[in-house]
């Protein structure tokens, strides 16, 4: 029997954020980095736990400031699925380990 559980956020990040600094001038994207901390931070919130370790992420498209996008975290047990929409495109995927 599986204990599922679903995190979805909206996710749009300030062009204002320190981390687009130097990131792609004049054609900004947002760092890798931080998507994953924001994967991080939204199971944090939501459940306490920490994103122990990350088996695999694939980046398929760039994200940039002020765009609207969806986080999509799928926990079950210690293992959760993740993923970076916007509209119908796949930002990111990947899967990895709470403690």
């Amino acid at each position: 029997m599986t204990n599922a559980r679903e995190i979805v956020e909206a996710l749009r990040i300030p062009a204002s954020h320190p981390a687009l600094a130097g990131h792609f001038p004049g054609n900004p994207i947002v760092p890798g980095v931080v998507l994953l901390d924001r994967i991080s931070a939204a199971l944090e919130r939501a459940d306490g736990e920490h994103l122990a370790n990350i088996g695999v992420v694939k980046f398929m498209l760039p994200l940039r400031p002020e765009e609207d996008a969806e986080l999509r975290i799928v926990r079950d047990g210690t293992r959760v699925s993740f993923r970076i929409d916007r509209a119908e495109s796949v930002i990111l995927r990947g899967e990895g380990e709470i403690e």
